[in-house]
Parts: structure tokens; C-alpha cells; sequence
């Protein structure tokens, strides 16, 4: 009978329940979906609100074990509270003042360092202090020990990205603080002596095959370095948007195994192609002023603003002045795992799938 086979799928499904099984058949549409279906949100964080925040911070919050750092991370709002600027990537904003030191400690999520403002911090990465100035890439490998100090009179203020979200989601998350406050100093910039002019260090375009499982061995990428790379790509080839990314000089993969970093050069007044890409990116500008459209929602930025492109959504740029965005990714994950996808719409082109038909575009 109907009615009594209706009453056995409910007490099949209420069966299922109590022994904590899922019945696929009722859920496929939500796990396999066409396109990815991000939780975090495009959105934007004005270093104008971001700066007095972190300023109001030195003076109140100490930097001392327990808290270990004096850091303002990205919350997405679509995250749900979670301190994360996407699903897999955690940025922030971390500001030191003058004469401090945050202690020394470890942990298996990989980060990096991009420096914002200020002079005479130094980083020191299992015993090579680096110095760290404006513009500069810094990195903090997995399960490298590291402080950071302020040998100066003003505070400095850098960008933070980790691949924490994503080592939580693997439960592999380990932390260690080291048995003193800071570690011992084996010397400063060692890493530069045999990879600061290193070939492969600087990648025009991007990674596109390399992988390697292993870290860069130069932790510091310098400002002046990458600057001047960038102003001899954009010469050669008058595009609207050039890049680099910071790689192994080793093995030219990506300058850690799960995270990607590079800085994008835009001229002024040109905007760039719509591009979506699988996978979460974090960008921070370093200089000048422009917007960016992300799935149809136009965001203006300035120096010092950090924003968010989660994964599959359209994103393109316009600079109003000559403009610097740094960019830090998961693709090299994405990339070993086999499952990355890039594509170049055309303006004119909408946007089906997981989001609404674009709005905004550059003209």
C-alpha cells in the first residue's frame, strides 16, 4: 500500500538518523555540485578602518606568551564568525611596536610576511634574523621556529597569510613554543648569501608545472628586486596587468608547497580581462589607487586595503594611478592535487552557475 510504504521510508530515514548515516540519494545535490560553491564572500578591508584599529591595539594589548601575537585577522562574513579571510586561507593585519618582541614559536601551518609600513623589524626564521622593510616577502616555512623583533622607534604593520584553515581542515594542526622567548640568532639575511640573485627566484607569469614538497631555502624576497623585474615586464610587454610570483629558486615551484604569492603591476586606466579561478585568493595593496569587480560587485581599493576573491568567481581590476597588488593563494594544492581550473571570460560574457549574472564590468 502507498501509505504504508511512505511509513517505512520515514522510519528508514529516522533509523538512518539515530545510527548517524546519511542517505546520499537526498543530499547528492548539495556535495557534487556543478561549480564550487564558496562559503566566504567577496569582501573588502579598508586599511582606513584596519590601521586605527591596530594602532589602538599596541597601546592596550601586550604581546607576551599566551597571546603570542598582536594580530587582526580577516573575518569573511560568510564564514560564520570563523577568523578567516576564505575557506582555506587566513590573512591579517600585524602590527609590532617600538621595542617589542613577539616570542618565538612553531607550528605546521606555513605563513608569510608581507611588510606594509615601518623599519628596523626583524624576523627570524630558525635562526636567520631577516630584515624586514616595506614591500618585502618574508617567509615562515612549516614547523620553522620564529619571533619577531623591533630593534626600532616606530611600529611597523605587515600582512599575515597562513594556510591554517586549510591544515585544520586536514587535522594537522601542531603548535610548539620554543623554551625561551627568543630563539638563538645564528646570523642575519643568511638565506640571501647564496639565493638573493638566484635565477628562478622571481617567475614571470606564474608557476605553471613545477611542484616541489619542500620550501624556498630563500626566505626573504626584497622589494627593490621584484620592482624592478616588474618595471622590465611591463616594458616588454605592454599588457594591462603583469605578474610575478615569488618561487624556489631550487625548483621554480611555488615559494611554499601550499600557498602562492606574487605581485601583480597594473597600469593606469586599463582594466584587465574577467578571470576566475578555482581556489581562494587573498590580495593586498602595496600601491596606488583602482577597483576591482569580483562576481559583480565593484570594490575600490587603496594602499594598504586587503580584499578577498573566493574561489570560481570573476574578478577584474582597473587602475585610477599605477598600481601594486600582492596576492597570496592556495593554487599549488589545487595544482598537485590535479583539480585547478583557470578561465578567461569574455566581457560580455555572464556568469552562470554559482552566482548571479555579473553586474558591474569595466568598460
Amino acid at each position: 500500500m502507498p501509505g504504508e510504504s511512505a511509513d517505512a521510508l520515514d522510519t528508514l530515514y529516522r533509523d538512518l538518523d539515530a545510527a548517524s548515516l546519511r542517505p546520499l540519494w537526498t543530499i547528492t545535490e548539495q556535495l557534487l555540485t556543478p561549480a564550487p560553491r564558496p562559503k566566504a564572500v567577496p569582501w573588502l578591508w579598508p586599511a582606513r578602518t584596519m590601521r586605527p584599529l591596530a594602532e589602538r591595539a599596541i597601546g592596550l594589548v601586550p604581546v607576551e606568551r599566551g597571546g603570542e601575537r598582536r594580530v587582526l585577522s580577516l573575518a569573511n562574513p560568510g564564514l560564520g564568525g570563523r577568523p578567516y579571510a576564505a575557506g582555506t586561507l587566513w590573512g591579517a593585519i600585524q602590527c609590532l611596536g617600538p621595542r617589542e618582541s613577539a616570542p618565538a614559536h612553531r607550528h605546521t601551518p606555513g605563513a608569510v610576511r608581507f611588510v606594509l609600513e615601518g623599519q628596523g623589524v626583524w624576523t627570524t626564521v630558525d635562526g636567520d634574523s631577516c630584515a624586514m622593510r616595506p614591500g618585502d616577502l618574508i617567509l615562515t616555512p612549516a614547523w620553522n621556529w620564529h619571533d619577531h623583533v623591533n630593534e626600532g622607534d616606530e611600529p611597523m604593520f605587515w600582512f599575515d597569510g597562513l594556510d591554517l584553515p586549510m591544515i585544520e581542515a586536514l587535522d594537522g594542526v601542531f603548535f610548539e613554543p620554543h623554551p625561551d622567548h627568543r630563539q638563538p640568532v645564528r646570523g642575519r639575511n643568511l638565506s640571501e648569501d647564496g639565493y638573493a640573485a638566484a635565477p628562478g627566484r622571481l617567475t614571470p607569469g606564474g608557476v605553471d608545472g613545477a611542484l616541489d614538497p619542500a620550501p624556498s631555502p630563500l626566505l626573504v624576497y626584497r622589494w627593490s628586486d621584484t620592482d624592478a623585474e616588474l618595471d622590465r615586464l611591463a616594458a616588454r610587454t605592454g599588457e594591462p596587468m603583469v605578474t610575478l610570483e615569488f618561487t624556489n629558486p631550487r625548483s621554480g615551484a611555488s615559494a611554499l608547497p601550499t600557498l602562492a604569492c606574487a605581485m601583480h603591476r597594473l597600469a593606469a586606466g586599463r582594466p584587465t580581462p574577467p578571470v576566475r579561478r578555482s581556489g581562494n585568493t587573498v590580495c593586498v595593496v602595496h600601491r596606488g589607487t583602482g577597483a576591482s569587480v569580483i562576481a559583480g560587485t565593484r570594490f575600490a581599493w587603496e594602499p594598504g586595503d586587503m580584499f578577498v576573491v573566493p574561489s570560481w568567481m570573476p574578478v577584474e581590476h582597473r587602475a585610477e594611478t599605477p598600481a601594486d597588488l600582492f596576492t597570496l593563494s592556495d593554487t599549488p594544492v589545487l595544482r598537485a592535487l590535479g583539480i585547478y581550473r583557470e578561465e578567461t571570460l569574455d566581457a560580455a560574457q555572464p556568469v552562470t552557475g554559482t552566482f548571479e549574472p555579473r553586474g558591474e564590468t569595466f568598460p
